[in-house]
């Protein structure tokens, strides 16, 4: 690619990200459109001189034109003598003007690109490949997504996701090729791809359409690259070496850990500053013309070594990893006529990575980067991933009419080879009879690599969707019309587990010595006892199904003025093991209404606004957790002796205090949710102006109110149902024939049903939410933001934006940042009314300030330098600590003792619980990070060969993301933590990445 034609990709590149920041209507996640105007009556001709595809519409009497369901690409229009060429992005709209009208226009080398998108509603990035080369970002979709203003980092321990305007990293909706690749299990995962292949990325942050749901957050959007005409070939090299990589900081003990046995003493928290990772990728691809005009394909292969190499903070192992998983992509696409096309897609992802375990000598905490003796009884590979297919046919049946049909399937599977390691008939057991709690001294036989085994007979955990998309959009007058319908089927099969030590009921034992009460029972100081646990699950299948249907309207109302407006309607179906729904929530109504306002009439100035309603489906998790059979003993006793092989006490004494104990079948479906459930659904106002300062300047700012209505999550206890029936008479009634859990709308009072006089026969009742005590689900998020932007002109280009925010409430939504619980949709927020206790405030992740800036510089035509800068402010940090337990809470008492350290309660130097709230203890620190890129595209190699090296967090940026939260360490001996607020995660250190790209 030579200077010129580079610049002139960027530019266009850069005007689609940076000026369409609102997406039209009357496209979809795969499409754009073409859009204008032209002579009343006149013929406008799209025509792809790449792929020889061509599009001919009449224009209407009003001397306007509409195309839309527009591959992306480059395209020439024309009419009447006059020619323009247009870059078509995915969800946004392309215009061209013919016959001199006044709109002014940016023109490149004769293309006609609007300055400002007046067509549009939506809040919309779209980034193209060119640019992301270009910048120094990862190659994945959080990476990319999170260039975009209202996105922040999410919680390390759910790995690499975004968070959306105050959302929770499970609310977001993922796309590939038009198809949802989002993990419905947990609503936090997505189908992966090599990035390479990917041609556009589009990142929606609110205010889209009817076509658009299942997802409170975000929406990520990409379309891979395809073939053409031209015959093209290539492949790249990228390398980020370990010994360019800076030494990760290690987090240090306030009371350094002493080995009950060795004495040696272990000063680590967190140990990172010898781990070592080294990847290297290499991606071949190639495309053309099967048939020339008709039949085109884009091949890529993806191969990789990943190795790394970690120490754990115990000292006492290391593990070394291998992942040598390639990936595949085929995507096809047939011209069958100008009008009809069909497109497939086909994905191979699976993963698998090597994992090889070494052992130091007890209480070794030297970490010297070798590693130990080999553990050859735990070398196992963990798989995940599977294959893709999407098929999609489009047919422009008249001018105005067009009809597209998707289908498409995923399949992932998750296993470990070899399903058990050696040592798995041995009980877990530890041992922390130390001068601290915290101390965990390795006891007995089992193997520290597998703490839980699966159910041999079962298989492996496997996620199966089908999906099937259809629409319909009608070009009449001033209408575009458009209307479809999204229908997916979900299969999540999971596995049973239990813990290991087969021949000892499979119970994980751990001793302690008393401070002087242990399970609320006063003993003496020093008393050394025991406790047990039993924790499991059963293996089964369990399906979901939802179902939309949506119809919206963009209506050109004036010359000016753009209205929208779209309604859609969701079901969502859970069923449990047996096939039976316990969730069915039909024909819930998401209207969505928009304005684009042109105020100058030239497309320099633009006033335009959304309000929406969006839903979000229960994940498939719920299924397996609530309606499936799962369950937690907890037991303290006395004990005489330890068993030196097997670490078990050699006799079991009185137990001390009650026990907690769960059944061991599933319950009822009738019992598992309200019969009156409203699903989750968040209410969103966007309000925004943007201003074209010149050519190449424009400016916006966005206003942003986010609202939960109806939260939805599981109530897990027991008393108020008791206090109920008996006070309406029903002496019979047993809680136990209730679930475990309720799914519910916090705050609501309780349609359920249950068995009241212990026979059962289940009956419809109402349970007022007096005897409950739950406040309502709150979330609010409030942002306004700032966006300055310069297209590529004079050399250079640059974005930067500024948003302020604040997410606040009683809950963070499907996860759990403070605790890392991914379990979407059942987190113990509103298990009991205990956990709201001072729950509201400021969230995990409300970042109140947070600049970004990209841009580049061409030093040379062959030379150029990037940038990628993020400057944000802290999360609030709390103190977690355990629910006090007292005897008012009846049965609930016993359930409560199974939670750790997760409540708004820290003891204090008396052992005494005392109310904290969200953020009393301030803020992590602001961070900043800035990424720099350098590339060489020399035109000694005809401009094929591109040379580069990026390095990210150039000033090695080591600053505080998280503190240790958790404020008490011992539920049965209330002690509070010494390494409470210590620094435990801090920003990734600096390295270095270099590609070699050759295309021709």
């Amino acid at each position: 690619m030579n200077k010129t034609t580079f610049r002139r990709s960027l530019l266009a590149a850069s005007i689609t990200t940076l000026l369409a920041i609102q997406a039209p209507a009357f496209a979809d996640n795969t499409t754009g459109s073409v859009y204008g105007t032209a002579k009343a009556g006149s013929t406008v001709t799209l025509v792809n001189p790449k792929t020889g595809i061509k599009r001919e519409v009449v224009v209407s009497a009003d001397g306007k034109y509409n195309i839309s369901n527009v591959q992306p690409g480059v395209y020439t229009v024309s009419s009447g003598g006059e020619s323009h060429e247009v870059l078509v992005a995915i969800g946004t709209g392309a215009s061209a003007y013919f016959g001199g009208g006044t709109t002014e226009v940016i023109s490149i080398v004769g293309s006609r690109i609007s300055s400002i998108d007046t067509s549009s509603v939506e809040s919309t990035t779209v980034y193209m490949a060119d640019q992301v080369e270009l910048l120094p970002v990862g190659r994945d979709l959080t990476s990319v997504a999170l260039l975009a203003p209202g996105t922040v980092q999410g919680d390390s321990g759910f790995g690499n996701l975004a968070a959306f305007g105050g959302s929770s990293v499970a609310e977001n909706g993922y796309f590939l090729n038009g198809f949802d690749v989002t993990n419905t299990r947990t609503l936090l995962d997505f189908a992966d791809l090599p990035y390479d292949a990917v041609a556009q990325q589009q990142v929606k942050t609110g205010g889209y359409g009817a076509e658009y749901g299942r997802s409170l957050g975000g929406v990520v959007a990409v379309v891979t690259k395809r073939g053409t005409n031209d015959w093209e070939f290539g492949g790249a090299v990228y390398y980020t070496p370990d010994s360019l990589r800076a030494s990760g900081r290690d987090a240090l003990r306030k009371e350094p850990l002493v080995h009950p046995e060795t004495g040696d003493l272990n000063p680590y928290l967190a140990y990172r500053s010898q781990n070592q990772n080294d990847k290297f990728s290499y991606v071949v691809h190639g495309s053309g013309p099967l048939i020339e005009d008709k039949l085109f394909f884009y091949a890529m292969f993806e191969g990789k070594h990943n190795t790394t190499d970690t120490f754990s903070t115990s000292g006492e192992t290391s593990q070394a990893t291998t992942n040598n998983s390639p990936k595949m992509l085929l995507k096809l696409d047939w011209n069958i006529t100008d009008e009809q096309t069909l497109e497939f897609t086909a994905l191979r992802n699976k993963e698998e990575l090597d994992i090889t375990p070494y052992k130091y000598p007890d209480g070794d905490y030297t970490h010297t980067g070798e590693h130990g003796e080999l553990d050859a009884d735990s070398i196992r590979t963990a798989h995940s991933g599977g294959d893709i297919f999407i098929g999609k046919y489009t047919a422009a049946l008249t001018d105005n009419f067009t009809v597209s049909a998707l289908i498409g399937s995923m399949k992932n599977e998750i296993y470990n080879d070899p399903i058990a390691l050696k040592g798995f008939e041995c009980p877990r057991v530890w041992d922390s009879r130390g001068p601290s709690s915290s101390n965990l001294a390795y006891l007995g036989c089992w193997n520290t690599n597998q703490a839980n085994i699966v159910d041999p007979e079962f298989g492996p955990d496997t996620d199966e969707r089908l999906s099937y998309r259809f629409s319909l959009d009608w070009v009449l007058g001033d209408h575009t019309l458009r209307a479809g319908a999204d229908i997916e089927q979900w299969e999540s099969g999971a596995a049973g587990t239990a813990q290991t030590g087969v021949g000892f009921d499979n119970k994980y034992f751990r001793y302690f010595t008393s401070r002087g009460r242990v399970n609320g029972v006063t003993v003496p100081a020093g008393t050394e006892y025991v406790r047990t646990w039993d924790r499991g699950s059963k293996s089964a299948n369990f399906e979901v199904e939802n179902t939309a249907f949506f119809v919206e309207d963009s209506w050109q109302a004036t010359d000016e003025l753009l209205v929208y407006a779209g309604l859609r309607s969701e079901s969502f179906v859970n069923r449990n093991a047996d096939g039976v729904a316990f969730v069915e929530a039909e024909n819930s109504i998401a209207p969505r209404l928009g304005l684009s306002y042109d105020l100058s009439g030239d497309s320099t100035q633009k006033l335009y606004g959304t309000w929406g309603r969006y839903y979000i489906p229960v994940a498939a998790n719920t299924n397996i957790r609530a309606a499936g059979v799962e369950w937690f003993d907890i037991q303290y006793f006395y004990f005489e002796g330890i068993d030196p092989v097997t670490g078990v006490p050699i006799t079991i004494g009185d137990e001390i205090g009650e026990g907690a104990f769960d059944p061991r079948t599933a319950p009822d479906p009738g019992t598992i949710a309200v019969t009156d459930l409203d699903p989750m659904h968040q209410d969103e106002l966007i309000i925004g102006y943007q201003l074209a300062l010149n050519e190449d300047w424009t400016a916006g700012i966005k206003l942003i109110h986010r609202e939960v209505k109806d939260g939805m999550d599981d109530y897990c206890s027991h008393q108020p149902f008791i206090d109920w029936a008996e006070d309406n008479g029903y002496d019979q009634f047993d809680e136990n024939t209730m679930a475990g859990c309720l799914i519910m709308n916090p705050g609501k009072d309780f349609r359920l049903k249950m068995d009241l006089n212990n026979d059962g026969n289940l009956t419809e009742v109402t349970v007022p939410n007096s005897y409950i005590g739950l406040q309502k689900y709150d979330r609010t998020y409030k942002a306004i933001e700032l966006n300055l932007a310069k297209a590529s002109s004079d050399d250079w280009y640059m974005d930067a934006s500024y948003t302020w925010s604040k997410s606040e409430g009683n809950i963070e939504g499907y996860v759990n940042s403070t605790l890392e619980q991914d379990d979407a949709g059942l987190t113990q927020d509103f298990d009991h009314p205990l956990f709201q206790e001072n729950a509201y405030g400021y969230l995990p992740n409300d970042r109140r300030h947070q600049f970004k800036f990209i841009g580049a510089y061409y030093i040379t035509d062959e030379l150029s330098v990037s940038a990628n800068f993020n400057l944000s402010s802290g999360r609030p940090v709390n103190c977690n600590g355990f629910v006090p337990l007292t005897d008012d809470l009846g049965v609930d008492q016993s359930g409560l003792q199974g939670y750790s350290a997760s409540a708004f309660f820290c003891v204090d130097e008396n052992g005494e619980h005392q109310p904290t709230y969200r953020g009393q203890y301030g803020r992590t620190p602001w961070t900043h990070k800035l990424d720099l890129g350098l590339t060489y595209v020399p035109h000694w190699a005809d401009d094929k060969l591109t040379l580069q090296m990026q390095v990210f967090n150039v000033l090695n940026q080591d600053r505080v993301t998280e503190y240790v939260e958790t404020g008490d360490i011992d539920r049965a001996d209330p002690t509070q933590n010494p390494e409470f607020l210590n620094a435990r995660n801090f920003q990734s250190p600096r390295y270095a990445s270099f590609t070699v790209r050759y295309n021709f």
